[in-house]
This record gives C-alpha cells, sequence and structure tokens, in this order.
C-alpha cells in the first residue's frame, strides 16, 4: 500500500551530474527513471521538478546581471527536463514536460489544469524553467507547484547528504542528523536545506517536505512504502 498518492519530486541538477557535478550522467538519469517507472506503476502520480544547477547558478554569477543569470539558469533547468524525459519515455512511461517559460517546440507551457489531468491519467509531468521568474530558486518552485497541485508530499532528494543536519556532516563530523523538524526550526535554525521562500511556502500550505539522498534512487520507492529514510519537516 503506497503511503503517498501524488508526490512532487524535486531533483537537483547536480544530482543528475553524478561525481563529475557537471552535465548529465546518463547512468543516473536512467536509474532515477526506472524507480519513478516502478512508482508509476504502483499507482503514483508523479511531477518532477528540475534544478539546473549542473549548467548553471544563476545566483553565483557574481559580475552578470541577476535576472540575466537566473534566465540562464532556467534554460539547464529544461536542458535537465528533455534528458530525464528522453529517459523515462524509453522505459515507456507517458512523459509531459512543461515548462514556467514558453517554448512551444520542445515542450507545453506550463498549465496547471493540464497538468493535473496528466497526472489523473498516469503521466509523469516535468515541471522545468523554474517558476519562469528571477530571484526565485527551483526549490521555491517545487513548493509553489505542490500546492498548484495540491501534492501530498514534495520528496526533496539531496546529493551528497542523506537528510538534515544540524552543521554541514562533511565539515563537522559531531552534527547531528534529525529524522523530524518541523518549519520553524529550519527557518529559526537557519538549516540550509531549502531557501526560505520554499519553507515558508510550504509552512503556509502545510505541505510536507521529506529530505533524503538521492545517491540511491531505490530510496524513493522505499519513501513511497512507507519507511523511515532522510528527514521529514512539517506541522509540529
Amino acid at each position: 500500500m503506497c503511503k503517498y498518492k501524488r508526490i512532487v519530486l524535486k531533483i537537483s541538477g547536480e544530482a543528475l551530474s553524478g561525481s563529475t557535478g557537471h552535465g548529465v550522467n546518463s547512468e543516473i538519469v536512467n536509474r532515477i527513471s526506472n524507480v519513478i517507472k516502478h512508482i508509476n506503476e504502483m499507482g503514483v502520480e508523479v511531477a518532477i521538478v528540475v534544478g539546473g544547477g549542473n549548467f548553471w547558478r544563476g545566483a553565483e554569477a557574481k559580475d552578470m546581471d541577476r535576472t540575466t543569470s537566473d534566465y540562464m539558469g532556467m534554460l539547464g533547468t529544461i536542458i535537465n527536463g528533455l534528458a530525464l524525459q528522453d529517459a523515462l519515455e524509453k522505459t515507456d512511461v507517458e512523459t509531459r514536460l512543461q515548462t514556467a517559460i514558453e517554448m512551444r517546440q520542445i515542450a507545453e507551457p506550463y498549465i496547471r489544469r493540464k497538468a493535473v489531468r496528466h497526472l489523473e491519467k498516469g503521466r509523469v509531468v516535468i515541471f522545468s524553467g523554474g517558476s519562469g521568474n528571477p530571484y526565485f530558486s527551483t526549490d521555491t518552485t517545487a513548493a509553489l507547484r505542490a500546492a498548484e497541485i495540491n501534492a501530498d508530499i514534495i520528496l526533496l532528494a539531496k546529493n551528497g547528504v542523506d537528510g538534515v543536519y544540524s552543521d554541514d556532516p562533511k565539515k563537522n563530523p559531531n552534527s547531528v542528523k534529525y529524522e523530524k523538524l518541523n518549519y520553524i526550526d529550519v527557518l529559526n535554525k537557519g538549516l540550509k536545506i531549502m531557501d526560505s521562500t520554499a519553507t515558508s511556502l510550504c509552512m503556509d500550505n502545510k505541505i510536507p517536505i521529506l529530505v533524503f539522498g538521492i545517491g540511491s534512487p531505490e530510496n524513493i520507492e522505499k519513501i513511497i512504502m512507507g519507511e523511515n529514510i532522510g528527514t521529514i519537516i512539517k506541522e509540529a
């Protein structure tokens, strides 16, 4: 019995690049796609928000106009969305790529009612292009889309970490992993797992966030089946 009926899976761009940190690693994309195929066949409605940090991180381009830089990052998310769509369709999963910025030759424009209809028909929907606005991260896009489509939960897939810690576990071996947190804890402790805009949006709309490691993509299926993996962030 699946614990969740409709999910938003947030995958960072870095998670698609593997150990190189840049570009798209087809082996990893295929592994993730196979797991998504399994949960889709189990009847779970899957929407995916994909980042673009494996190509461009808009906020880190200090010498460039921020708006221009953010639009470049949005294009990176669309490249990743196309790669995921291709991998999913090769496993016979019907997939629709929707972009927040219109690119009609390669994807549908984002239309909420159309996205929900695709999900109801068992199609996987990939949301790319961020929110279509500069100054907003793809984490915020995940929170926004989850609220719009009434998702049960956001599965926040992280590369190189398996949950939320009190400090960077790579730098501080004494950092503690949290099993449960509430939204206010995340904001007050300044935990850098999601930006504050995304966390606040989830808090306002009572959308749980589950942070887990994508190093083993099979974790997605385990979470759907109710296993305690990663860190859950929800109301106190």
